[in-house]
């Protein structure tokens, strides 16, 4: 099938070039509006306790459906100095006249002097919107910009505004890493080629095929919320194997040449080369597909994102490059700078390599395995987290004001458990207010916790019986503290309570604190609903490591099947898992080091957390499991050309690795440096991506591929070629 698809793209190639012409064409207008419908955050469950009760206080309540917070600080005056008071005030008018902005609760509209640092120089404004997240995150700009110039500092920031940002450093991030990424692949692909057009190729392929992606990406986005995060992923997987698989075939091209005439020449590199990039694509697209398994609208979406891309680089390797061949034929050896360039029989290095593993398998096959059970130990102390403000870089507004609230404030303070009390009548009746008063009590007992703020713990001298008598008639309430709390923290058939902790919402100690609330079981006739950033972080967590065995075990067994119809073998297939499974656990064993334990952070230019992020490990595994199999799909099809000639294991070992080493070592390369220029991003989860992708690839194309799969190879003999009777006549 795929030496005549290699005849019809020699035939075709006037037709297969407009036609991508033409979708270069139409992707130049739309793939640089992509950010327009690409959407922050969605890294939280909407079916989450903590979002449950969010809708709740929105019903019954009227609360906001999204706020933004303004923190204010001075050292020319403290916060209750009426010359503060008043100048706060002035900067927050234009907001107050905005159809948007639904309330705005300062320290005075809300006689809570917990909105004051305990130093007395910083304070912190809540604004409610009448807006989704999303909605709020575009409006923000505008808001910003009627907040009139003042000489209290001033920073805006929560999710809206950090959604804004993150949109604005990850634009940032992607163009600083495409202008190192790309020159430095094109040197790169200049040393293997050793000339301008064989170069130029693979960089001209995978640049189209980012650009058809990213317009694709565009229309997705009309009919689909689709992550942010999906233009960095698909630019890094889209020119990353779209410049491997283009230097594969053009490689394998360039030795068929001189033996055959064109049409012949790229008919034999369709059916060898084209037909390992069709089986390497199909394990890269079967991995991020693995993605679409969660609930988490970024995994999703990234998921879609990637396999988009893997699937357009795919058609784009098998299509656009062979009629490029095709037309450009001997002519793809011209403008010749002089550099070495490989040829059918290069490789005494790996050659040598070759002999010396076979001479001690077993040795070689023990190191190897003990140096990257080693790198991967790490990750036995892993602690997960969840992504927030704290994923920006500290040189953008949203992450300072963050940071400046967590020192004045505490991250408790700032970051409380709330819990969403529902009745089944009103919540102001004689035996719910009896109720949540007995509850909030066995709340405060609770070891951890700070204190308790809600409707029955407003002073601490009131009975329970005291508060079911205010509450009976609460239109009678006088005092405006009172009413303003009431307004705030009761409504119809819920109540909210905060439980202010003693611990930060990434601990371990708040995450058992956020079990012990939802082990209480409160009064019959009312229902709880647990949130806040520690409940969120939890339960973000507990969701994605439930679902991930699942998306595991689909990738894995998929991936088995694709690969057992390509080897027509059970043994390669379930030995290109295990090397596969073995890199990836050494990378997450760097990302623990480097990324919890803050190892090279300076170098990396981060602040450590003390936390891997929870999609970080995930989303490894789905790309890196595909894009390393790409490497084992390479190296043992050449292998299998040699075996099927020669029924010699160890000669076939020793050819496959001679002809690929060198080959499939640059492919990598060219990988670690798109991946590795994601490191430069200042988007935390971005560069761990980035750094770990580099590393997982580099020790794949090293230790593993050129010790590991050989020694293992020789240590099976004929074992490799195993195949039940069933399997072989097919």
């Amino acid at each position: 099938m795929f030496y005549q698809l290699g005849i019809f793209a020699h035939r075709q190639r006037w037709s297969i070039l407009l036609l991508w012409a033409a979708a270069l064409a139409v992707s130049l207008v739309f793939a640089p509006r992509v950010s327009t419908v690409l959407h922050p955050g969605g890294f939280t469950n909407p079916n989450s306790q903590g979002n449950q009760g969010v809708r709740l206080l929105h019903q019954e309540l009227g609360a906001s459906r999204s706020t933004f917070t303004v923190v204010f600080a001075s050292q020319r005056a403290p916060v209750e100095d009426p010359e503060f008071r008043r100048e706060m005030e002035r900067v927050l008018a234009p907001l107050r006249a905005h159809p948007k902005v639904t309330d705005i609760f300062t320290y005075a509209s809300t006689a809570n002097r917990r909105l004051i640092s305990p130093d007395g120089r910083t304070t912190y404004t809540l604004v409610g919107l009448d807006a989704s997240t999303a909605e709020a995150q575009r409006l923000l700009p505008a808001l910003k910009a009627l907040l009139p110039d003042t000489w209290l500092e001033r920073w805006v920031t929560g999710g809206p505004a950090a959604y804004a940002d993150m949109e604005l450093v990850s634009h940032r991030d992607l163009q600083r890493a495409e202008s190192f990424s790309l020159p430095v692949a094109l040197l790169s692909l200049l040393l293997v080629f050793g000339g301008v057009l064989a170069a130029g190729m693979p960089v001209l392929v995978g640049g189209i095929s980012v650009l058809v992606t990213l317009a694709l990406v565009f229309f997705l986005g009309q009919v689909m919320e689709m992550s942010i995060f999906v233009q960095n992923i698909a630019t890094m997987l889209g020119l990353g194997i779209s410049i491997d698989y283009a230097l594969l075939m053009v490689s394998r091209f360039r030795e068929e040449l001189p033996e055959h005439g064109v049409e012949e020449a790229l008919a034999r590199t369709m059916a060898t080369a084209g037909r390992a990039v069709f089986f390497s694509g199909l394990t890269v697209f079967l991995g991020l597909s693995g993605l679409l398994v969660f609930d988490y609208m970024m995994l999703r979406s990234v998921g879609v994102g990637g396999a988009l891309v893997v699937l357009v680089s795919l058609v784009a390797a098998l299509t656009l490059l062979p009629a490029a061949l095709s037309l450009l034929g001997p002519r793809i050896n011209a403008l010749t700078l002089g550099l070495a360039r490989e040829t059918a029989q290069e490789g005494g290095f790996w050659r040598r390599l070759a002999g010396a593993v076979a001479r001690r398998p077993l040795p070689v096959f023990a190191a190897v395995l003990a140096l990257l059970l080693a790198l991967g130990l790490p990750f036995l102390r892993v602690r997960m987290g969840a992504p927030d403000v704290t994923i920006l870089p500290r040189d953008v507004e949203s992450r300072q004001g963050f940071d400046l609230l967590r020192e004045r404030f505490g991250a408790g303070e700032i970051a409380p458990i709330f819990v969403v009390v529902e009745a089944q009548e009103s919540i102001l009746g004689r035996d719910s207010v009896g109720a949540v008063y007995d509850y909030a009590r066995r709340l405060q007992a609770l070891p951890g916790v700070a204190r308790v703020e809600s409707i029955v713990t407003l002073d601490p001298l009131l009975t329970k019986t005291q508060y079911q008598f205010l509450y009976a008639r609460p239109e009678q309430i006088t005092d405006p503290a009172v009413r303003r709390s009431l307004e705030l923290l009761a409504g119809g058939r819920v109540a909210l309570i905060s439980v202010v902790t003693q611990y930060t919402p990434v601990s371990q100690e708040a995450r058992a604190l956020v079990r012990e609330v939802r082990s209480l079981s409160p009064a019959p006739g009312l229902r709880t609903y647990v949130g806040g950033a520690a409940a969120e972080l939890m339960d973000v967590v507990d969701d994605l490591y439930t679902v991930f065995p699942r998306a595991l075990l689909i990738i894995v067994v998929i991936t088995y099947l694709a690969l057992l119809t390509q080897f027509r073998s059970p043994v390669l297939p379930a030995k290109a898992v295990l090397m596969d499974t073995l890199s990836i656990l050494a990378s997450y064993g760097a990302m623990v080091v480097i990324f919890q334990d803050g190892h090279l952070s300076g170098l990396l230019r981060f602040t450590p957390e003390g936390f891997v992020d929870a999609t970080v490990p995930i989303i490894m595994f789905c790309v890196l499991f595909g894009l390393s199999m790409d490497y084992e799909v390479f190296m043992l099809s050449r292998i299998k050309e040699e075996y099927d000639a020669c029924g010699d294991n160890g000669a076939a070992v020793a050819a496959g690795l001679e002809r690929t080493g060198r080959i499939v070592t640059s492919a990598a390369l060219i990988i670690v440096i798109v991946s590795g220029s994601f490191a430069l991003a200042d988007i935390v989860i971005i560069k761990a991506l980035g750094v770990g992708m580099a590393l997982a690839i580099f020790l794949d194309a090293t230790v593993v591929r050129a010790l590991l799969v050989p020694a293992t190879m020789h240590l099976l003999g004929r074992w490799n070629w195993w195949s039940p009777h069933w399997l072989r006549g097919r």
